[in-house]
């Protein structure tokens, strides 16, 4: 079996390996310890009353190769997870692992929306998709008028901070609950304990050995990897891992911050591809999460997607960063928007800060509003709709965002 990853950033995927043991003492464990930390911090729950609506992607015969998959990783644990569990898990199978989004987001919907879901596993932004339609099709305002029992959101594979203000909207019951956890491709890796703290407990009792490059010495021909035992805390560090699945010291392209050494605990930072560093400035994907945030709350602003990069000096040394933003929401002002935005992040990174003195090096950024669905349309012509697929939120060049830009002036129509 073979997991295939985004590879959003690139337009081909890669294939990570999956073993019958990784599996089970990685992934489903983990499943199993996540439902085990929940019911421990809400004795109370009645989540086995009901269903749980568990989104995934898809997968499909590996090409030439006999007896072997290879698709989305959700899809490949959806295909062999326990027979028991389809007892307490919705959509039906066949339904979860279709291949078209669109065309899935509309089924999931009309099959659960009359069924007792007390649970919701996915990706922020795929999941968000199906419950307006969940909405559109029932006619109700609120989720827990459809569902009156939903009592929690399992989460991952993106930063929930852009997505929180929208499915509080979609979900007003105070009785909601929403846990965060680290399930990649590769491996699972951590999980929400504490409801009261955003970091993520390391999980160190699974088939994954783990190792650190310190983001400061990333590129560099010889960096200090340090294992666990050598990690520092507030500091960025790439996560190595080497599993049962087969991976050696692999580098899967995310980078964490460790709040506690006993126990080890974390929160994800951003991507070792996701940052821009044109100009000296480091900016990485927590500082542009948490500055989004905080101009969404000061001018009442709702994101569904965004990316940024660097435009480079001009003739005059006049160099800025790009933010390109799809609001649900749009701001009274974009220009007092960009403002807060931009004087947050030098609140949070001193390099940023530096270079953005005087505006000697780094002008002030900049902001162009997409289009409602630019982002959608734009993993259509990609191919990567829907299961585990990502935007990148920070680069470094322009290719992303320059392709983003041309669809939001120039829509093309695009089949299902």
């Amino acid at each position: 079996m073979f997991a295939r990853s985004s590879g959003t950033t690139n337009d081909k995927s890669k294939f990570i390996p999956l073993s019958n043991d990784g599996l089970q003492h990685i992934h489903y464990q983990g499943g199993k310890d996540v439902v085990t930390f929940y019911l421990r911090n809400n004795p109370s729950s009645k989540m086995f009353d009901g269903k749980g609506l568990i989104l995934g992607g898809s997968h499909a015969p590996n090409y030439n190769i006999s007896n072997s998959l290879v698709g989305d990783l959700s899809a490949i644990l959806i295909e062999f997870i326990n027979p028991l569990a389809n007892l307490i898990r919705v959509p039906k199978k066949s339904t979860a692992l279709l291949r078209d989004f669109e065309v899935k987001r509309d089924r999931i919907a009309r099959e659960t929306m009359n069924k007792n879901v007390t649970n919701l596993s996915g990706v922020p932004s795929w999941m968000l998709s199906v419950l307006v339609r969940v909405l559109e099709l029932s006619g109700k305002n609120h989720l827990e008028e459809v569902w009156p029992n939903l009592e929690v959101f399992f989460h991952g594979g993106i930063a929930f901070t852009p997505y929180r203000k929208q499915y509080e909207q979609l979900i007003t019951s105070p009785n909601m609950h929403y846990m965060e956890t680290y399930n990649a491709s590769e491996g699972f890796f951590g999980i929400q304990s504490d409801p009261n703290d955003p970091s993520m407990l390391l999980m160190t009792d699974y088939d994954v050995f783990y190792e650190f490059l310190p983001m400061d010495e990333f590129g560099t021909d010889n960096p200090n990897i340090v294992p666990l035992e050598g990690i520092e805390l507030d500091k960025n560090y790439a996560l190595l891992i080497s599993t049962s699945c087969g991976l050696w010291r692999y580098m899967i392209g995310d980078t964490v911050k460790f709040t506690s050494k006993n126990p080890y605990k974390f929160i994800i930072t951003g991507r070792t591809t996701y940052f821009i560093n044109a100009f000296g400035e480091e900016l990485i994907m927590d500082n542009a999460e948490k500055g989004l945030d905080y101009a969404c709350q000061q001018t009442g602003a709702e994101i569904s997607e965004y990316t940024a990069a660097p435009v480079y000096m001009d003739s005059r040394a006049r160099c800025f960063h790009q933010w390109l933003i799809e609001f649900v929401k749009k701001p009274e002002d974009i220009n007092q928007f960009a403002s807060i935005l931009d004087k947050y992040l030098q609140e949070l990174n001193s390099d940023y800060e530096a270079k953005r003195y005087h505006d000697v090096t780094l002008q002030p950024l900049q902001i162009t509003i997409a289009r409602p669905n630019l982002f959608n349309d734009w993993l259509k012509t990609k191919g990567k709709l829907g299961g585990q697929h990502k935007i990148p939120r920070l680069s470094n060049t322009r290719k992303v965002i320059d392709e983003l830009l041309d669809l939001n002036q120039n829509p093309v129509q695009i089949g299902l």
